[in-house]
């Protein structure tokens, strides 16, 4: 059964690192981050708009280019689900993983089911405050500067969502990324997801 799973979360958690460190171990599946997929064409619409291109987070941002993102990113996942390949999508999926109709809707646009398809979601976060600021401003981004200079606002977004799609809690993982990833923690991940 093709394989659908999402790595969620906060900027600065490390869903990317996980995500690709695996698609690199395994080579079995399509990877996709909704940054990359978006990055081009946000950057157009925020400078076409008079904005600042890098901006990933003000509500501009958010208007114009948010839904559009995951409206690109789950295209191209579902197109490769419908050719059988197992798919990982990077993303924040802040509002739809409360959505609990949002996974059925996408998977009904290939004529697919939540039961045609092993849909696993890791949930990736780190213990504090602190910790998303560090990797944060470690990593350096321009498209990270809105969020450390309205961090007061940004930091609300730090926290756990609930999943409300129907699959089952066994498919689900919440993984404490705090330490270094390590070959014995990433196999944990692993091991759930395959």
């Amino acid at each position: 059964m093709r394989r659908l799973v999402f790595f969620i979360g906060p900027a600065g958690a490390g869903k990317t690192t996980i995500a690709k460190a695996l698609v690199e171990r395994r080579k079995d599946a399509v990877f996709l981050d909704m940054d990359t997929t978006l990055r081009p064409a946000a950057e157009a619409i925020m400078a076409a708009a008079g904005l600042d291109p890098n901006d990933r987070d003000s509500d501009d941002y958010k208007r114009l280019c948010r839904d559009l993102g995951y409206r690109m990113t789950m295209n191209a996942a579902l197109e490769n689900l419908e050719l059988g390949l197992n798919v990982f999508v990077v993303g924040p999926f802040t509002r739809e993983v409360g959505q609990a109709d949002w996974l059925d809707r996408e998977l009904a646009r290939i004529g697919l089911a939540i039961s045609d398809v092993d849909v696993k979601v890791v949930s990736v976060h780190v213990e504090s405050e602190t910790l998303y600021r560090e990797r944060i401003e470690r990593r350096q981004l321009a498209s990270d500067e809105w969020k450390l200079k309205h961090w007061d606002r940004f930091r609300q977004s730090l926290s756990l969502r609930e999943i409300g799609w129907a699959i089952p809690p066994a498919n689900r993982l919440v993984f404490n990324n705090s330490e270094p990833l390590t070959e014995r923690r990433l196999e944990a991940v692993e091991r759930f997801i395959y």
